[in-house]
């Protein structure tokens, strides 16, 4: 997963004002804070740990209303977190929400949509797989914390505060101008083209009890990262160009099997 950061103008005087600054500032404390507290509660609903409510409980409801209900909050999320992403929207989205707030604008968004998506899932309990060796039931939970650990590593490899909108309100309040976007693949990215992606899948998926609610979620999640793994590429050939095509030919998206040069 690549970060673009497309700028555009400021919406009108007011964005470059000192209270603007400092308001556009908290705000992204603000959003950044609610992602924080958004994927740390991911981890324990999607692993069945420390919080109220997890993938597995819940509101018992019939087994076609509760798919429907968990398809439609997935949907709300994909269509949410994929179109704010896009360059058109940015470009249409920039001209009411000014640009030093528009990424976390998306963040705060996206951390909603999942919040909802907690708090109105459904659970399916019938038992898909159970692992009943505990030595085997461990090594999969680690496995599974290991995926969550590739996530948090590869957004800081790419820089994760710009990844999500704190590095833009921080340059904003500074006055500091952000630096035009370049193609990098540090670390991981030389490997996969997408280390966040692939840290999401090992943690849905590892799972040593995987309930038909679970698997719904992992299967609906992954599919949903290959759709946003093609939308997102297109971006990046738009930007990058033959620079990215080439990036694309010489590493694999997401299993490491390809030799980088």
């Amino acid at each position: 997963m690549t970060q673009i950061d497309h700028q555009v103008h400021p919406i009108g005087p007011v964005a470059g004002s000192r209270i603007f600054k400092f308001i556009a500032f908290l705000y992204g404390i603000a959003a950044y804070l609610v992602f924080f507290v958004t994927i740390l509660y991911a981890i324990g609903f999607v692993m069945g740990l420390v919080v109220p409510k997890t993938i597995d409980t819940g509101t018992d409801t019939p087994v076609a209303e509760a798919v429907i209900i968990n398809l439609l909050l997935m949907a709300l999320f994909a269509v949410q977190h994929s179109v704010m992403a896009r360059r058109q929207f940015k470009e249409w989205w920039t001209q009411y929400v000014p640009k030093p707030v528009e990424r976390s604008t998306y963040v705060l968004f996206a951390s909603l949509s999942l919040l909802l998506l907690f708090w109105q899932w459904r659970p399916l309990p019938r038992v898909v797989w159970d692992v009943a060796n505990p030595d085997l039931a461990v090594t999969i939970v680690t496995l599974s914390l290991v995926g969550w650990v590739l996530v948090f590593t590869s957004t800081f490899i790419i820089n994760h505060f710009e990844l999500f909108g704190l590095h833009q309100v921080t340059n904003h309040l500074v006055g500091k101008e952000a630096s035009p976007p370049r193609f990098k693949t540090p670390l991981l990215y030389k490997f996969v083209r997408h280390p966040i992606y692939l840290g999401f899948i090992i943690a849905f998926w590892a799972a040593p009890v995987m309930t038909a609610g679970h698997l719904l979620f992992a299967a609906v999640t992954t599919l949903y990262i290959f759709v946003g793994i093609a939308l997102e590429e297109h971006d990046l050939i738009d930007l990058f160009g033959d620079e990215y095509r080439q990036y694309k030919q010489r590493v694999s998206m997401l299993i490491p099997w390809r030799k980088s040069v």
